[in-house]
């Protein structure tokens, strides 16, 4: 069970807190965690119950004003449903990208049509957004992106590919970046789009990956859009990129990731009296510690992002240091489990649920997504230290 360490509540957020563990232990929604946990290698989890329970309530989108189908809170209470949807073993996949980061900047930079038209089937849990902006010959430099708006009347169509985005199958709409103008600076001449999925013109495939999710290749053949389909203005996407991966940096959601696996291996170690063997305790008492320290970073960005002044490099910091602590937790388990490790979900016997064998597989991603953990330390040690 995910500690409780967040002192620094204040009452009503507590409460919020209480209230979205309760609808989360309720026996409906454990029942569909296990359901989820035993999919078959071909299914993933995209549009669930859980979700569309939880926006009926307004706790999908708190952060969100009422009208678009959120409570009016602030960014602590966002947070706070991500950690409690880990905790309780449901994917956080589609939160994060429909809510925490398409969802925000819509809230932010979109227009009103935008907002009245996408948000509350987003908070309601009944569409799912995504991001397209890796491509097939671009990953962290952004800047490098092929896929081209060319001009047609008083719009565009789009052609290029996206590689590596996740539930773009199930998804109803992305925010798709493209080139608008051609420019010998590269960060220049780059437009966000709402791109609809389901149109002619757009094809997406799936992309195995380790993961029980699959990666998503998007091919994009002569869409059109018009100025309503744009966010912001026009050449102006790399800011708003940039905006976009503060959102998503925060480290809560890798944070949360890894207490739930270190919290499995603890109560192993105690069901197995190897607590009492300074050979396991000592080792685990360091990552306990560890992961202290990454909940309290990725809480000064949320409280940064709550007060409107995040800090790109804190965010950097806060992203690297707690998706770094998943690989070393991991091992961890592998030596406290042995081989059992290796069992899977669909195995039948696996220990916890084949948890353990399935954080081995989507380990990578935790220092590849939201920016590679290279990445992180060149923006620390670019515009945080001034070493570069």
């Amino acid at each position: 069970m995910i500690q409780d360490l967040m002192a620094g509540l204040d009452e009503a957020q507590a409460a919020f807190r209480t209230e979205i563990r309760a609808l989360l232990s309720q026996e409906r929604v454990r029942e569909s965690a296990a359901r989820i946990a035993a999919y078959p290698p071909d299914t993933e989890a995209a549009h669930l119950d859980v979700r569309r329970w939880l926006g009926a309530e307004g706790l999908l989108a708190p952060a969100w004003p009422a009208q678009y189908g959120g409570r009016g809170l602030g960014a602590a209470e966002a947070a706070l449903v991500t950690e409690e949807l880990t905790r309780a073993g449901i994917p956080d996949d589609v939160q994060v990208l429909s809510i925490d980061i398409v969802g925000m900047m819509l809230l932010h930079e979109g227009t009103e049509t935008q907002r009245k038209t996408h948000l509350p089937p987003l908070a309601a849990g009944e569409q799912i957004a995504t991001v397209l902006f890796t491509e097939p010959e671009c990953g962290s430099d952004l800047s490098a992106l092929r896929t081209r708006a060319e001009p047609d009347g008083d719009g565009w169509r789009l052609y290029g590919s996206k590689v590596y985005n996740m539930k773009s199958r199930y998804g109803e709409f992305a925010v798709c970046a493209a080139r608008t103008t051609a420019s010998p600076v590269p960060m220049h001449g780059i437009t966000l789009f709402l791109l609809p999925l389901r149109s002619p013109g757009v094809h997406v495939e799936p992309v195995p990956s380790l993961g029980n999710d699959t990666f998503n290749l998007v091919v994009i053949d002569g869409v059109r859009l018009t100025e309503a389909d744009v966010v912001g203005q026009v050449d102006d996407g790399w800011r708003l990129m940039n905006e976009l991966l503060q959102l998503e940096r925060t480290g809560v959601d890798f944070h949360a990731k890894a207490r739930r696996l270190l919290d499995l291996v603890l109560d192993r170690a105690a069901a197995t009296g190897r607590l009492s063997d300074p050979a396991y305790a000592v080792p685990l008492a360091e990552l306990d510690a560890k992961l202290h320290a990454a909940h309290a970073l990725a809480w000064q960005q949320v409280a940064r992002l709550d007060a409107g002044s995040p800090d790109p490099v804190r965010s950097a910091m806060a992203k690297w240091y707690a998706s770094e602590q998943a690989r070393p937790v991991l091992d961890a388990g592998l030596d406290l489990y042995g081989l059992d490790a290796a069992l899977t979900a669909w195995d039948g016997h696996a220990p916890d649920g084949g948890l353990l064998e399935a954080g081995y597989r989507m380990g990578p991603s935790h220092r590849l997504a939201s920016g590679t953990s290279e990445v992180m330390l060149y923006l620390i040690a670019t515009n945080g230290l001034g070493l570069l």
